[in-house]
């Protein structure tokens, strides 16, 4: 199997680490939409990453969708979001808190990268912004509650950790200053951070904050 994409993205990177952490052999196959998008259109008709190339051929494309196959994969006993039940709710409430953090950021970033100066609304990133930190403090109460444990209250690491730990670490990134705001979410992310999973699918080096460092996460 071929993962399409990089690992600057958060929408890639998310699967990596869920591949290595349920130890699913697949290769990662270098596509940026900047520097070749022809190269994704291959794979993505809307040029978008990332994207799943299976065995058989089949092309998996949206990062929710992907991590859904793969857990259908594995079975509901390995499976990152628990099969039924008030786990599964837990668990798929704070990937959409993640979520949530991770899109209100990018759209926020997306406002002054694609526009003029005079065409940028700065309440509409006002808005978006205070929408992502809002998330981010739900997850930060989450860590809180969790302490050395796992965001779901389960006894392994699931998807609502990997991608709270993906998508809010990206975030405190780029927003570095909001990172005193929420202190035990960015613990849990240091944390996930020294794990096998994560260091086997690394953020490679960038300069966050500089212009075009979200747009490769597309």
């Amino acid at each position: 199997m071929k993962l399409v994409g990089h690992y600057l993205s958060p929408f890639t990177r998310r699967i990596g680490v869920s591949l290595h952490a349920l130890g699913v052999p697949f290769d990662l196959e270098f596509a940026s939409t900047v520097k070749d998008p022809e190269h994704v259109r291959r794979h993505h008709p809307m040029v978008r990453l990332p994207s799943f190339v299976l065995d058989d051929g089949a092309v998996l494309i949206e990062s929710s969708a992907i991590l859904d196959e793969i857990d259908q994969m594995v079975g509901p006993v390995r499976a990152l979001v628990p099969p039924s039940g008030p786990a599964r709710r837990r668990v798929n409430q704070i990937i959409a808190y993640a979520t949530g953090a991770m899109d209100k950021t990018q759209w926020a970033f997306y406002e002054r990268r694609f526009h003029p100066p005079e065409k940028v609304h700065q309440p509409w990133i006002d808005q978006n912004e205070a929408q992502a930190l809002t998330a981010l403090q739900h997850l930060d109460v989450a860590a809180a509650r969790a302490g050395d444990g796992w965001l779901g209250a389960t006894d392994t690491m699931t998807q609502a950790d990997i991608t709270t730990a993906v998508y809010a670490g990206f975030v405190l990134l780029v927003r570095s200053e909001i990172a005193s705001e929420v202190p035990h979410l960015a613990r849990f992310c240091q944390r996930c951070e020294t794990l096998a999973p994560f260091k086997a699918a690394p953020v490679p080096p960038s300069q966050p904050g500089k212009p075009g460092y979200l747009q490769l996460s597309t």
